[in-house]
């Protein structure tokens, strides 16, 4: 186990390493620069701004430059917001996007975990196929379209909750919900696949032949082993909604991580650009890390101990 866990950081590093790099030299060969946007700059200043943040050194000098930096923890200055740093804007974003993205996985859970369990155990029965059905919509409707149609019903025709802006629980329902629409109605149609596999069993009919109650089969024995691919699925799931939904933060005026992102590609800012992607690569690979060292508690037949 030590040394795997050894192993997986090891890989974790060289992955981010490898996202760090790719991101760099794809930013840099964007046309035009930070500096070069709707307003002419004389060429004077724009000579000046290039020599302050270095866009003169060679592409190499400015690499190393960056790596050296990223490593003691410092992801550079922004060029469109003067008194914030990249570090700055993480802090600032992250938390906003984590409490949305919080609510929503906690729905998605609560809801999407439930529902494949009953769709599984009436499989062919009504509550099945609405099941079904409902886990259908979410996952084929847009977030864009489920977000305006909230906006319209909840926000604007009965007005029971606001439309949008950023000020208190009730401004998260809404967002939260629309993030949860498909992980939630994925996670349902996991649920049920891997739930109708494990009923099969034999372990399972002996458990039923045992005289235990089908409350007890189904939580102390299916579910422990129904719910490795949700597991599995959770890991990326929750580095993806945590770290920001650029639509639905942008729809519902979020002042999170993501709106900063679409806000940087707009403005060719650099530096935010390797920033977010470099953090949300961390988050996503330490998702991952995490997940794959659950896999040993929740089934004792998974293990990484080197075979003999």
């Amino acid at each position: 186990m030590k040394k795997y866990i050894i192993n997986r950081i090891f890989s974790m590093i060289l992955v981010l390493v490898v996202v760090s790099s790719l991101t760099f030299f794809l930013a840099k060969a964007i046309p035009g620069g930070p500096f070069t946007k709707e307003k002419k700059v004389p060429d004077v200043i724009l000579q000046r701004l290039e020599e302050k943040y270095h866009f003169d050194d060679p592409l190499w000098k400015q690499y190393v430059s960056y790596m050296g930096n990223l490593l003691k923890g410092d992801l550079g200055p922004s060029f469109r917001y003067d008194a914030l740093t990249v570090n700055d804007i993480i802090a600032k974003g992250f938390p906003v996007s984590a409490t949305i993205g919080f609510l929503a996985v906690l729905l998605s859970i609560i809801l999407g975990l439930p529902a494949g369990i009953i769709s599984a155990y009436r499989q062919n029965f009504w509550q099945d196929n609405t099941v079904m059905f409902a886990s259908l919509i979410g996952i084929s409707v847009p977030s864009f379209i489920l977000a305006t149609a909230f906006m319209y019903f909840f926000g604007l025709k009965f007005k029971i909750l606001p439309i949008a802006g950023w000020g208190g629980f009730r401004y998260m329902i809404l967002p939260a919900i629309t993030l949860a629409a498909y992980p939630t109605a994925y996670i349902a149609r996991l649920t049920r696949s891997s739930m109708l596999d494990v009923l099969s069993q034999d372990y399972i009919k002996t458990a039923r032949s045992k005289g235990l109650s089908e409350f007890k089969v189904i939580t102390m024995h299916a579910l422990k082993n129904a719910i490795l691919p949700v597991v599995t699925y959770m890991g990326p799931m929750i580095a993806a909604i945590f770290t920001g939904s650029f639509i639905i933060e942008r729809l519902f005026f979020i002042p999170g991580l993501g709106k900063y992102y679409v806000t940087a590609i707009y403005d060719r800012d650099y530096t935010v650009i390797l920033g977010t992607t470099i953090f949300y690569a961390f988050f996503l690979v330490t998702a991952n890390f995490i997940v794959d060292i659950l896999y040993a508690f929740l089934d004792p037949r998974i293990t990484y101990a080197e075979k003999k």
